[in-house]
């Protein structure tokens, strides 16, 4: 599974990466080493991408005590939790199993306070209270553009989970994304397979052009080009904007494209490209997560964002 789709190799070559990209290909495996099955047991969290029952594709997280996440096998990885039910991802994730089939499905474990992140991709089928993944890639990911923090369980009041649908941002989920320093993105190729990726920079690095209409940079990476690969062959998209310090999930679906006009691209301090993400459903979870998370310390390797 360490090879590379067309969409990959296209963006590879048109960046001018292929021979990086050629190195890097020894980073993507199948198998969980031995230290990232410890690192994964103590992590509350893992961040999934995968496609819903009307075909869009969503971002989010599921948590857990450590301990949740386990690898049963070296192609394994067995998630102790299911998405509540307002959770956009909810009724295809609960209901995979022997008469709906394997749901391909793209994951991120990351810790922030070690900027520490490990990338996999697979099948997952129900399995009990949780979710059964037979991994066809395992990735590690550099710490770039991760920012530290800490996390602590959220303080023992009821949880009030509430959702709320729209078709654009409203004014105060706007500001929530020009605040943002960190969002997650699940792509998936044109045969469905899905990924899932972590995006990071300082506030300000996501641009909100209009109410449906977002911007941001892509800036130096691992060569690989996973996400904007699928997004050459299916520019359907979901990004998961986590509120760490309120447990709100703010998840949205849309459609994306990547942008190389090298005018656009020098306007935008550190960028290498731009991608342009079109909303076409919101939803906003309140209490979807029970973490609450610290102040961040920035990544050193995050480039100013323009004036």
């Amino acid at each position: 599974m360490g090879g590379y789709h067309r969409g990959e190799t296209a963006v590879q070559e048109r960046a001018g990466f292929a021979r990086q990209a050629g190195q890097a290909r020894g980073a993507i495996g199948n198998t969980v080493p031995d230290v990232a099955v410890a690192f994964l047991a103590d992590q509350p969290h893992v961040v999934l991408g995968a496609t819903d029952e009307r075909g869009r594709i969503w971002a989010t997280q599921l948590t857990g005590d450590p301990g949740f996440l386990t690898v049963p096998g070296p192609h394994t990885l067995r998630i102790g939790a299911l998405p509540p039910p307002e959770d956009p991802l909810a009724a295809v994730l609960a209901g995979s199993g022997a008469d709906q089939g394997p749901v391909p499905v793209g994951m991120i474990g990351i810790e922030p306070a070690t900027r520490r992140r490990m990338r996999m991709n697979g099948r997952a089928v129900r399995d009990g209270d949780g979710l059964r993944v037979e991994l066809d890639q395992v990735i590690s990911n550099c710490p770039k553009y991760i920012q530290k923090r800490d996390h602590h369980p959220a303080p023992a009041t009821p949880l009030s989970r509430t959702a709320v649908d729209s078709t654009e941002l409203s004014p105060a989920q706007q500001r929530t994304l020009r605040a943002a320093d960190t969002f997650f993105v699940a792509t998936a190729s044109d045969r469905g397979d899905a990924d899932a990726s972590h995006r990071g920079g300082n506030p300000g690095f996501v641009q909100v052009l209009s109410p449906r209409l977002l911007r941001w940079p892509d800036y130096a990476g691992n060569a690989m080009f996973l996400t904007l690969g699928n997004l050459e062959l299916n520019p359907a998209a979901g990004l998961l904007v986590p509120g760490w310090e309120t447990g709100t999930s703010l998840h949205l679906t849309g459609s994306a494209r990547t942008v190389w006009d090298e005018e656009e691209v020098a306007r935008t301090p550190g960028a290498q490209r731009l991608v342009e993400f079109e909303i076409t459903a919101v939803r906003e979870v309140a209490a979807a997560s029970p973490l609450r998370w610290s102040a961040p310390a920035y990544s050193r390797f995050n480039p100013p964002t323009a004036a």
